[in-house]
Parts: structure tokens; sequence; C-alpha cells
């Protein structure tokens, strides 16, 4: 996967800017609050269709705009002779997006995604493993969208599913209406058929990305730390169980929490609320150590995270490491920089060039970046 450029307007701080790449590693430097982070952001949108730091569209916008667009052209790494694609959103600060691939508008997001794959490494995912849970859901869902970009899909469905549900029990708590047995019966059903299917997905994907995160932790802690990763929802099952004991288990948790839910308005069962146990030596991660094991164990997630999109899609994705490396000690550097090498293409955002290696620099194209302007 090679991103060769990026066009992006009315996006953020950037009125019109476009950035060529033309080595293995784009190197982007400046102070804070100059657009660094900003450039990242328009590149895993392209890859997500969700930004990593905000959730509403307005916000991606320039400040007095209606429309922004992030534009890129991008091609595969292992068919030098494929054509370039050519992708491009445009963002409304009233929410409707339109997406675009070689000049024909795609309906559907999942027709979109998987022509740019890319993993983010920034200061915000230190805080996997201290921060809520719902950080950590997000992560989850994040990888998923690129590995199965139907999951996109499976994710709006569930949500829209989850905001009139809640919508109704919020009637209920403020008298509205009356409770009726048969009718939140309906919405139980549709809860439980859309959640369990990112439950099932979810619990997949850490089957999968668990041995690999284990791998490079222990390389990177010198073997002395075992790491284990478990989805744990807000009810009991087994991976090997059928989708109907998953739906069983599901419904009886609900019903266990049903006179809360109304009292509360509220849905308290179901993947909007389940979470993601890190635990190091049989200790909750969150308390195990120093800040600098934490660290660890977040620099093992992401590289598990970039080797299992490689396997899957026959060829590194993009990595985006956003101010990152001044955060990590020396020999957690040096992991991260051999892992990627020159087989990885990366765009590292950082205010200054002291924490690069200069042979490293070497094979490195390098930006300044002031007040939204990026210069060669």
């Amino acid at each position: 996967m090679y991103l060769k450029s990026l066009h992006i307007k009315q996006f953020r701080n950037y009125i019109d800017q476009e950035v060529n790449f033309t080595a293995p590693k784009t190197v982007i430097v400046g102070n804070n609050a100059q657009g660094k982070s900003n450039l990242l952001e328009a590149v895993l949108l392209l890859a997500t269709l969700r930004s990593h730091r905000v959730s509403k569209d307005r916000d991606l916008v320039l400040n007095g705009e209606a429309i922004g667009e992030i534009a890129a052209t991008c091609q595969r790494s292992h068919i030098p002779e494929s054509y370039p694609v050519e992708l491009l959103m445009r963002i409304r600060a009233s929410g409707k997006r339109t997406l675009n691939v070689n000049g024909v508008n795609q309906a559907r997001s999942l027709d979109f995604l998987g022509n740019l794959n890319a993993v983010m490494f920034s200061s915000l995912d230190l805080d996997l493993v201290r921060g809520s849970p719902e950080s950590r859901r997000n992560w989850l869902d994040t990888v998923l969208i690129q590995l199965e970009p139907i999951y996109i899909n499976l994710l709006q469905q569930y949500n829209q599913v989850l905001r009139q549900r809640n919508a109704l029990l919020k009637s209920i708590k403020q008298g509205q209406i009356n409770y009726e047995p048969q009718q939140m019966a309906l919405w139980d059903a549709q809860l439980v058929t859309a959640g369990t299917r990112l439950i099932r997905r979810r619990s997949r994907l850490l089957e999968r990305l668990t041995p690999i995160a284990r791998a490079w932790h222990q390389a990177i802690s010198g073997g002395s730390e075992y790491l284990e990763i478990t989805y744990v929802p807000k009810f009991t099952f087994a991976p090997m169980d059928t989708v109907e004991h998953i739906h069983q288990a599901f419904f009886d948790a609900i019903l266990q929490k049903a006179t809360i839910e109304q009292h509360q308005g509220s849905s308290l069962v179901g993947p909007h609320r389940d979470e993601v146990y890190l635990t190091i030596n049989t200790t909750p991660a969150r308390e195990y150590g120093s800040q600098g094991q934490q660290r660890t164990l977040v620099l093992a997630l992401k590289l598990a995270e970039l080797e299992l999109l490689e396997s899957v899609v026959g060829e590194p994705p993009l990595l985006l490491l956003d101010d990152v490396l001044a955060e990590l000690d020396l020999q957690r550097q040096d992991h991260l920089l051999n892992a990627i090498g020159d087989r990885v293409q990366t765009i590292i955002t950082t205010t200054h060039l002291g924490s690069f290696d200069a042979q490293w620099l070497n094979s490195a194209r390098i930006f300044q970046v002031e007040n939204g302007k990026i210069l060669s």
C-alpha cells in the first residue's frame, strides 16, 4: 500500500494543501497546533471513515466553511503495474458525506473502504491502557472496519437500533408513554440481533490479535511479561457458542436489567457497554508497573494491528505515527523503527528531529508545517 499524494481543502486548519510522498518515510516537523495531526487524521479518514479525535463532521471542516475535501492517490505496492486509485471524500458541516473512487460516487461506505489501509499510533493511544472502555471499543471497531468493511454497516445498524431503543426508554422514564412489554420485546430482539454480530466479530478479532500482540510484547519487554487480552461483554458466553446460545444469554441479561433500564432511561446491555481487559502476568495493565511498561503494551498492540492487517490485506498498511517517538524511550523507539524499516510506508509527525537516528533519516523526506501550510 503506497500513498502517492494527498490533497486537502478546507479541512481543519488547511485551506488548500497538496503533499506528494516520494520516500518510504515522511517526517513532518512543526510546533504544536500547526496542523501536523490534522494531516494524519485526513489519511486515517480515507482508510477508516472515522476520526480518532472527534465524532462530528462539522469539527473537521475549516471554520466558517460548509464543505471540506480530502483527496488522495494511492497504489498497491505489491503490484507495481497496477493503476493508481483516486479517492475523494467530501465532508459537510451539515453531516452528509460524499465518497468517490476513480471519479465514481460510492453510495455504500463498504465500497470505498479497502482502497487504503492505515494504522495510526498517536499520543491519544497511550490512553488505551488507562483510558475508558470506550477508547478500547473504538480501537477494536477501527481495526475491524479495515479487516471487514461490512463491519461499518453492522456498526451503523446497531447504533441506529440503540438510539431508537434509548429514545423509547427515555420516554418511558419521563412518563410520556406507558411501558408496553410487546413493544419493548421488538426492540430487544433488534438490539440482540444487531449486537450479537458486533460481539462475535470483536471476540474473534481478539482471538487473532492476542497471540501476535503477546509475541511483540515479550520481545519488547525481554520475555519477562505475559500479556492477555480478553473481550468481556455484559453477559457470559464461550467463543464456541452458537449464535442461538449468545442470543439467549443476551436476552437474559436484558431481562435482568429491564427495571433499571426503565429507571435510568438508557440501554445497559450490549456492545456499547462491553470492555476489553488487558492483563500482564494476571494483573490489570492499568495497575501494573510503570508508565513505560504501559507504553510497551500499547506499542505491542499497534505492531500487532499492523502485522494482522498486513497478513489479511496481503501488503503492509500505511503507518501513521503522530508525535509518539518522544513518548518512547530509546529501546522502544528501536523496536518500533526496526519493525518499520523501509518495508512500511510511514508518515511521522514530530516537534523536533532529535529523536531520530541520523542514518534512519537518510531515507526520509522531511517537511515543515506552519499554520496549515506545508513546506518542503
